[in-house]
This record gives C-alpha cells, sequence and structure tokens, in this order.
C-alpha cells in the first residue's frame, strides 16, 4: 500500500512546488523586471497619493468633468443586505449587467442614461458608449466620438476656448494596437487628469 502512495504523495508535493510556487514567483519576477508598472496595476500618483488606475474607469459626475461610460457595478444594499444597489464602477465587483436585448431594465437605463446627457446639455450627438456598460463595468476608455460631443459642455463649464479642450482630446486619442487591432479610444481618467492641468 504504502508502495502505491509514496508515488502519488511525491507528485503532489513535486508540482504543488513547481507550479504552485516557483512557476508564480518566477512569473512575478519576470513581471516586475519587465513591466514593473502594469505588473503593479498602472497606479497614478499625484503629490505622493495613489489617485486612481489607468486601467480602471472613475465616476465623474461633475460637469467640469468629461463622463466615462455607464457602468453596470452594483453593491448590497445597506438597508436590505439581500438586495443590490447600483454603485458605479465598483472595483470589488466588476461585471456586466448580463441584460439582453429584450430587457426592460436595460432599455430603461439606456433610455436614462440618453435623456440625463442631453438634458445636461453635454452632448447632441448620442455614441454607442455614452448609453452602454462595458463587460466589466470599469472600463476606463471611451470612443473618440463620445468625448469628442462633450467638449463644447466642458470648454463652457471650465471657461475654455472649445478649440483647447478638443485638441487635448485629440491628444489622447489612443490608436488601434498594431493598426489593426481593438478600435480608437479615449482614457477618461487620463483624459481628466490632462484637463485639470490645463491652463
Amino acid at each position: 500500500m504504502l508502495s502505491h502512495l509514496r508515488p502519488a504523495i511525491v507528485m503532489i508535493v513535486l508540482f504543488t512546488a513547481l507550479l504552485g510556487l516557483a512557476y508564480p514567483l518566477a512569473i512575478t519576477g519576470v513581471a516586475q523586471l519587465v513591466m514593473a508598472d502594469k505588473a503593479n496595476g498602472s497606479l497614478i500618483e499625484r503629490d505622493g497619493k495613489v489617485i486612481g488606475s489607468s486601467l480602471i474607469g472613475q465616476n465623474f459626475a461633475s460637469d467640469r468633468y468629461f463622463h466615462g461610460r455607464p457602468s453596470a457595478t452594483t453593491a448590497p444594499d445597506p438597508a436590505d443586505s439581500s438586495k443590490t444597489i447600483d454603485v458605479p464602477y465598483n472595483a470589488s465587483n466588476s461585471m456586466g449587467s448580463n441584460l439582453g436585448p429584450t430587457s426592460k431594465k436595460l432599455v430603461d437605463r439606456v433610455n436614462a442614461s440618453i435623456e440625463t446627457e442631453f438634458a445636461a446639455g453635454r452632448i447632441d450627438v448620442v455614441a454607442a458608449d455614452a448609453a452602454t456598460t462595458s463587460g466589466s463595468g470599469l472600463d476606463p476608455h471611451i470612443s473618440p466620438q463620445f468625448a469628442l460631443a462633450q467638449v463644447p459642455a466642458i470648454a463652457k463649464a471650465r471657461n475654455l476656448p472649445q478649440g483647447k479642450v478638443r485638441a487635448l482630446v485629440e491628444e489622447q486619442v489612443e490608436e488601434r494596437f498594431a493598426g489593426f487591432i481593438g478600435e480608437p479610444r479615449v482614457n477618461v481618467f487620463l483624459l481628466n487628469l490632462s484637463l485639470d492641468e490645463l491652463r
């Protein structure tokens, strides 16, 4: 019996050490050497304090900032833990809404997003990402069309020339990876940081 157990125990110990310890430590070490910033979460610091990550969107509600796309993330309701409430860009609960095209809740949310942006005078053209959430609910990127549609409202709120704000957006456009993968996009968090630096 022991002769049958010994190889199994040796293999468990060996593969646990190899795949559970050595491999993760080696990959972590390589990541720290090759791309430490990305391996550590692409954190953004100002005055020695972490203010966010370029990989995770934030909920900008002020008229002085560009708005990201809606977020479907939720959190437990403090009044009733068996229910959830909407908490935009809740990084501890990354997920999409899982609502299908026939869902009344989805249709109502999309219509409310459009009405909110129009009512606030923020946009006059609706880009798809102005009303729809990303799969993770945390995407910090929007389309250049959505960013440019917000330029007049941002310029007015900050008393800046529209041309200056438009140029800032155009500088922040990230092109397709390798020229053909993905779509052009603008990181709202980085765009708003640059906006605060405008004089």
